[in-house]
């Protein structure tokens, strides 16, 4: 799930992934900081979110790696194809 915040040429946005069983660790990666993954904090009831601020206007691509080896994509956004023969999420701010 995605929460968009728009204020002038910033905005704030929350990536969020529902808790699923036996997860250790979810990754953010994306195209704002060249795929350098950022671990994702686990709120109370399991949960993990993140809040990235970016630039409007733009596009990237990103995703979720799951316990380090599942990748997911993210339901709110169309997918493209990735060079690794999978799918990425596409944000449009």
């Amino acid at each position: 799930m995605l929460v968009i915040k728009k204020n002038g040429a910033k905005v704030w946005v929350t990536f969020t992934v529902s808790s699923m069983d036996l997860i250790e660790g979810i990754t953010l990666l994306g195209e704002w900081n060249t795929w350098k993954g950022e671990p994702m904090k686990k709120k109370k009831n399991g949960d993990y979110y993140l809040t990235k601020v970016l630039n409007r206007g733009k596009s990237f691509e990103f995703g979720y790696m799951v316990n380090g080896e599942q990748w997911l994509t993210e339901d709110m956004c169309s997918s493209v194809p990735s060079p690794f023969g999978s799918q990425n999420s596409l944000l449009e701010l």
